[in-house]
């Protein structure tokens, strides 16, 4: 009996079949759609950057290179805008707009010019765009390969390369160190102060029309009729003249309060402490006040610090149902800070448009933090910290120039 050796019909061309090819992650896809996009878009990129720069060097000896140089960083700037998009979309990197081009609104084409032409953004994209050609084709052609021929380690070949997109897109595409991103906090917080000192003008102006300057017109239109009374009617012009009196102290009242709101004239003469002391008697809570500073900050930190504090007694008046609370004032290396504490019911924070949200803004604007820890049932305590500066020194009005008179006889 003779056994066959040979396999079942069928299963040479079943080992023949390569293996199955495992499926690829959506993020594996991803990559390699980056990878493969690297090419046109590198192409379009250089080919941009080399026409820019070989048309802004022939025009550099007339009047239109410059504008043609600043012209073109402009361009380089939504070219990494682009990638940027491109890099968010495929490999899951999210990276910061860099601040936009700082120069003065009112100084004309000139100042712009200027400014576009030191643009350190502009130049990083530009250099981006450039060695991306040698790059955007090695990855292109790696990639586009490997899907034929190496499919089993693509996988491995998309994460290797596009670590390398990655790291140069965070290199030259980000905002380039700390202190540009500094730049733009402080430029939002320069446009929240903008806000709040128009927003501060507006209320001193509805103030002083609907309260002094009413008063003031009335007050002069009696006045008016008294003085036609006076002649044949002195008793009467005698009243209103009274009456008018009591106005002009009315007038002045809210005249002293309203520039209570501008600028106390106890925080110039005294300092910070006594003019807290005197603005916690207008605090329907009793409140004490400890304050412990070497010597006076400079003026406009302690205004700063004053009219936080008024804001911060304004809401334990308003919205803590607190018997008591205190105020502590020290300095700490280069920082001051303001602490209040109440028994009140707490819940205070910062969300759905509170006081505390526009102060949290403001003093952010300045360099300033707020910590607020403000638990149901209370108490709540909350610290703000602003930068010390010491005042400026007052200027020396040198030797006397003036003669001594002589004592007369």
């Amino acid at each position: 009996m003779t056994v066959s050796t040979d396999p079942p019909p069928g299963r040479d061309a079943e080992r023949a079949l390569p293996p199955p090819r495992a499926p690829l992650s959506a993020q594996t896809w991803r990559e390699i759609a980056h990878l493969l996009s690297n090419l046109p878009v590198a192409v379009a990129g250089f080919v941009y950057v080399s026409v820019w720069l070989y048309t802004g060097a022939l025009l550099a000896v007339t009047v239109v290179g410059l504008p043609v140089l600043a012209a073109g960083l402009v361009g380089c700037r939504q070219l990494g805008k682009f990638e940027r998009g491109r890099a968010r979309l495929l490999l899951d990197v999210d990276v910061p707009e860099p601040t936009p081009i700082r120069h003065r609104t009112h100084g004309g084409f000139l100042p712009w010019l200027w400014a576009t032409l030191k643009d350190p953004v502009g130049w990083r994209h530009a250099l981006y765009a450039t060695v991306r050609l040698p790059w955007g084709v090695a990855t292109f052609a790696v990639a586009f390969v490997s899907l034929f021929v190496a499919w089993p380690i693509l996988p491995w070949l998309a994460r290797g390369l596009t670590s390398v997109d990655r790291l140069l897109v965070r290199g030259l595409l980000a905002p380039s160190d700390e202190l540009e991103r500094r730049i733009a906090q402080l430029e939002e917080g320069r446009a929240v102060v903008t806000d709040a000192a128009s927003a501060d003008l507006r209320r001193i102006e509805r103030d002083l029309h609907d309260g002094a300057q009413a008063r003031l017109v009335a007050l002069a239109m009696d006045l008016g009729l008294a003085k036609e009374k006076l002649a044949h009617d002195p008793d009467t012009a005698a009243r209103m003249v009274d009456e008018a009196h009591g106005e002009v102290k009315l007038a002045l009242q809210e005249l002293r309060d309203l520039a209570r709101g501008i600028h106390p004239a106890i925080l110039t003469d005294r300092g910070l402490g006594p003019a807290l002391t005197h603005l916690t008697t207008r605090c329907t809570v009793p409140t004490t006040v400890h304050t412990d500073l070497p010597h006076r900050p400079a003026p406009a930190i302690e205004a700063i610090a004053y009219f936080t504090l008024s804001e911060l007694l304004q809401n334990i008046s308003k919205h803590s149902n607190a018997t008591h609370a205190h105020i502590d004032i020290w300095r700490t290396d280069d920082r001051l800070l303001l602490h209040t504490t109440d028994n009140g019911h707490g819940g205070a924070t910062t969300t759905h448009g509170t006081g505390l949200t526009g102060l949290t803004e403001r003093l952010h604007s300045v360099d300033g933090l707020l910590h607020i820890h403000s638990p149901h049932g209370g108490p709540t305590t909350i610290t703000a910290e602003l930068p010390w500066r010491d005042p400026e020194p007052e200027p020396d009005p040198g030797p006397s120039t003036g003669r001594a008179h002589a004592p007369k006889g």
